[in-house]
């Protein structure tokens, strides 16, 4: 297991382990302080994001920097994953096998980062993350604890351009996140 995040991007960076490399452009590694006490994980890279090898950077990831704004956080104050660190072809849902394949990654990114809050943006994540059952439309917002980690979902910022009547839904998960933020963390300002 790689000891730093050096190492651990270069393995990452390398990784042939499922069939997502053959049509990759860039691997999405990750994006943010590396000692953020909030880890946001999204479902895997776009198109944009596989062009310019970082995560959220679309349509999606414009939306996603709106809405860190919204409640006083800036990209550069938390740390933005993916359960998958290739682009699926066509933007389709990651596969189990991809997701099995990649999630190590992403355990060895949170065991370095060691976050007091996960947030799961949208149903993949979340069933990945903090249950297979999950359901997003009914259990977003809602806060669980697994291993001393604080974890919550909420929509899918590419959910919310498709679908904006969920907004008001995803504004009340983000002043749930804030409140959060301000009971359990030390270092990471909310306005």
């Amino acid at each position: 297991m790689a000891d730093s995040w050096e190492a651990l991007e270069k393995e990452c960076l390398a990784c042939r382990e499922c069939s997502l490399w053959e049509t990759r452009k860039n691997v999405v590694f990750g994006v943010g302080s590396r000692d953020a006490e909030v880890l946001f994980i999204g479902e895997g890279p776009g198109a944009n994001e596989d062009e310019q090898g970082e995560p959220f950077v679309g349509r999606a990831g414009k939306l996603l920097d709106d809405m860190l704004a919204i409640i006083g956080l800036r990209r550069e104050s938390v740390y933005i994953a993916n359960i998958v660190k290739c682009r699926p072809p066509e933007n389709r849902d990651p596969l189990g096998v991809e997701q099995d394949a990649c999630i190590g990654y992403l355990r060895r990114q949170t065991a370095l980062l060691r976050p007091k809050i996960i947030v799961c943006l949208g149903r993949i994540s979340a069933m990945k993350i903090i249950r297979e059952d999950f359901r997003i439309t009914r259990e977003h917002g809602q806060w669980f604890e697994k291993a001393g980690v604080l974890m919550t979902a909420t929509f899918h910022p590419a959910y919310l351009l498709r679908d904006p009547r969920k907004r008001p839904e995803s504004f009340d998960d983000l002043k749930a996140l804030q409140a959060k933020i301000r009971e359990v963390c030390e270092h990471t300002p909310v306005d």
